[in-house]
């Protein structure tokens, strides 16, 4: 029978409506039953019992803020009545219930919804080959691209007069290149360096202007020193924007011609890497998409290959969880190290963390707290050891589960994961995004069935739905996301891909000069 809320673990004192509840509704939790004081809008929670000011809010057997009011049993609990132990507002006076939970050593093992039917596993998963275009380095690529990349962004104009010529080519414009120093003019050439040289780009044209700060030279020999093919023109050199395109088409036509020869080959899911991202989330999101790739990295994993989790902030409230997965005390002081690295620099603007995350479109969809947006969040990274910790577009050097420090904002997380060496990226949201990439194809995973109605199927590839329906458990669905993602490295198109959307940016650690 299909049910009305759901409780994650015995722990919790708030449940999670399935659908749209009004007041006087009762809900049956276990064996007791629960009657909603006000009306719960599907994704929002509600007190299972009374709940006194200051107290901790549990949800996934974890706090996720404490209450800022008495909440009686059957109230809507949300941004109104709860608050983060990470606001400033709250001035470190935490309460030794939550350094309990928090400090618990019982790990993280919340009831998964639909968990009765979800099955283990196999001890031996069956190999699986895919198509893929082997490269000079060694790695394989999953597209065959000819990439048209400015150095800086003074040639933005020039790059985008040479794609508008040129068909089957990818022309990326950024605000990037010049006037940075030290670690942020690093990271810019990092991430551009990662695109050049990534195995789903054949070749590549790069374009600069010729006095800005990033050197192109040196770019240009990192690419080539990797055996990709690579030109670059500098439009002070060449005399001018004319010239300039006119000798970039020319180059790239050559590039495609070669490109078209080269043929698809046997690959192995252990030379893949894949990306994890989550935006436009709700709280349903916690419960359905992200256990579901939880599901599916564990499954890529389980080939030998690699999965990224990224985007720090939403760690935050969830990094002793992660920390207890660390295959040994130093990943695990990394974990730590990189979540309060984060809460340093708000301290530092003098911002409130709650500001940004979650999001307004966030808690519209339930999430209250970045606590509980992160503890949902973090199981797209499923039940995996993590290997180790990278910083920002840096390609992980083991296989297995990886974090990456990056960003909330979806584009300049997901840049730096594809940069980063990811072939293939699986984003999931609750409300809703047409993000993509450029050079990676992005496979787009829902929450809800009501986003894909709400944003359009011409965005989602997989439907989770189906777990809060009673029709799907997490494990056909995490076995769905797995089969999509073979799918997609085998050739299939992405929605993203189909539509156009190819969103760049890369994150900022310095100002401008």
């Amino acid at each position: 029978m299909q049910s009305n809320a759901i409780r994650l673990d015995p722990r919790d004192n708030v449940a999670t409506a399935l659908r749209d509840l009004l007041a006087g509704t009762e809900v049956r939790i276990d064996d007791e039953v629960i009657v909603l004081n006000t009306s719960v809008p599907v994704g929002h929670k509600f007190a299972l019992r009374r709940i006194a000011a200051r107290d901790p809010v549990v949800k996934y057997g974890a706090p996720i803020g404490w209450a800022t009011s008495a909440i009686k049993k059957g109230d809507h609990t949300h941004i109104h009545n709860v608050q983060s132990y990470r606001s400033i507002t709250y001035a470190g006076n935490v309460s030794q219930e939550y350094l309990q939970l928090t400090a618990s050593d019982r790990g993280f093992s919340p009831t998964p919804f639909g968990s009765g039917r979800v099955s283990p596993l196999p001890d031996v998963l069956e190999p699986v080959t895919v198509m893929g275009y082997r490269r000079p380095d060694g790695r394989v690529g999953i597209r065959n691209h000819i990439l048209i990349l400015p150095t800086v962004s003074c040639v933005n104009t020039t790059v985008g007069r040479i794609g508008r010529l040129l068909q089957d080519v990818v022309v990326i414009a950024h605000p990037y290149g010049c006037t940075q120093l030290g670690a942020d003019l690093e990271q810019t050439k990092r991430v551009l360096l990662g695109f050049a040289t990534h195995p789903n780009v054949a070749a590549v044209v790069l374009v600069s202007l010729g006095c800005e700060t990033m050197p192109i030279q040196e770019i240009h020999d990192q690419v080539l020193n990797r055996g990709k093919p690579v030109r670059h023109l500098i439009v002070q050199e060449e005399g001018g924007t004319k010239r300039t395109v006119e000798k970039a088409v020319e180059w790239a036509n050559a590039m495609l011609q070669e490109a078209q020869l080269q043929p698809r080959e046997s690959i192995f899911l252990h030379e893949l890497v894949i990306g994890t991202e989550c935006g436009g989330s709700d709280s349903l999101s916690g419960l359905t998409a992200n256990p579901a790739l939880g599901l599916a990295s564990d499954m890529v994993i389980g080939h030998g290959g690699t999965v990224i989790l990224s985007e720090t902030p939403e760690f935050i409230g969830a990094e002793h969880v992660l920390a207890r997965r660390a295959r040994n005390a130093t990943v695990a002081d990394g974990i730590v190290r990189l979540v309060a690295q984060r809460e340093r620099q708000a301290r530092l603007a003098g911002v409130d963390l709650r500001g940004a995350q979650p999001t307004p479109g966030n808690m519209a969809g339930g999430l209250t707290t970045i606590e509980e947006k992160s503890l949902g969040a973090i199981r797209k990274g499923g039940t995996s050891p993590i290997r180790e910790v990278v910083p920002y577009a840096v390609h992980p050097s083991h296989s297995g589960l990886v974090i990456m420090d990056t960003p909330g904002y979806d584009p300049a997380s997901v840049t730096a994961m594809v940069a980063g060496g990811a072939q293939v990226v699986v984003f999931t949201t609750g409300r809703g995004s047409p993000a993509g990439s450029p050079i990676a194809p992005v496979i787009k995973v829902s929450s809800n069935s009501d986003a894909c109605q709400r944003i359009g199927a011409e965005h989602i590839d997989v439907d989770c739905g189906g777990i809060l329906e009673g029709r799907e458990t997490i494990a056909d669905m995490g076995q769905c996301i797995f089969r999509e993602v073979i799918a997609v490295v085998n050739g299939a198109l992405t929605k993203a891909e189909i539509s156009g959307h190819e969103d760049f940016a890369i994150a900022r650690l310095g100002f401008d000069l």
